[in-house]
C-alpha cells in the first residue's frame, strides 16, 4: 500500500511539473501600480517584451508602437516590462519610465511595472517564459526578447532581442497566431 502510495505521489507531482504554467494567471503590477494579469487580455494574441529606455535597441519601442497600431484591431496586445538587469540600462522609476516611453515614442500600448527578468530575483512570468516547460527555454538574453503568448495562454514563440518587430518573421508568427 504505501509503495502504491509513493507512486501515486510521485506521478501526480510529475505530471504538475511537466504542465506549463498558466501564464494568463500571474499577478502583475502596470506602470501606474496597479493589480493586474494577462487574463485582461484573455483570447487575445500578447507580444510580452521586457524593454528598457538606455538600450541599445531602445528604438524598438517605435516599431512595438507600429506593430501595437497596425494588429490592435485583429487582436494584438504589446505589453512591455521594463527591466534594469542588463547594464543598468532602465534605471528610471515608474513614473520616468512611463513619461520617457509616451513622449519619445507616443508608446499607447500597456506598460508594466519594472521587474526583473533573469536569476533568482526574476519574475514569476519570466520564470514561466524561461523555464524548462515552456517550450522555449533558456535565460532571457538581454533587452528587448519578446515572447508572443497565444489566446489560450500559452507561450507560442519566443524572439531574441536583434529581432525586429516589423522583421517577417515576427508579423508572420502574429498573423499565424491571430488565425
Amino acid at each position: 500500500m504505501r509503495l502504491f502510495l509513493a507512486l501515486a505521489t510521485f506521478l501526480t507531482l510529475s505530471m504538475h511539473a511537466a504542465e506549463s504554467p498558466n501564464l494568463l494567471t500571474i499577478p502583475l503590477k502596470d506602470i501606474d501600480g496597479k493589480e493586474m494579469t494577462l487574463a485582461a487580455y484573455q483570447a487575445k494574441v500578447v507580444l510580452v517584451v521586457n524593454v528598457a529606455s538606455e538600450c541599445g535597441y531602445t528604438a524598438q519601442y517605435e516599431g512595438l508602437e507600429a506593430l501595437y497600431r497596425k494588429y490592435k484591431a485583429k487582436g494584438l496586445v504589446i505589453v512591455g516590462v521594463p527591466c534594469n538587469d542588463f547594464g543598468g540600462q532602465e534605471p528610471g522609476t515608474e513614473a520616468e519610465i512611463k513619461k520617457f516611453c509616451s513622449s519619445r515614442f507616443q508608446v499607447t500600448f500597456p506598460l508594466t511595472s519594472k521587474v526583473s527578468v533573469k536569476g533568482k530575483a526574476a519574475h514569476p512570468l519570466f520564470v514561466a517564459f524561461t523555464g524548462k516547460e515552456a517550450g522555449h527555454p533558456g535565460p532571457v538574453s538581454w533587452n528587448f526578447n519578446k515572447f508572443l503568448v497565444g489566446k489560450d495562454g500559452k507561450l507560442l514563440a519566443r524572439f531574441d532581442s536583434s529581432v525586429a518587430p516589423e522583421s517577417a518573421e515576427l508579423q508572420a508568427a502574429i498573423e499565424k497566431a491571430l488565425k
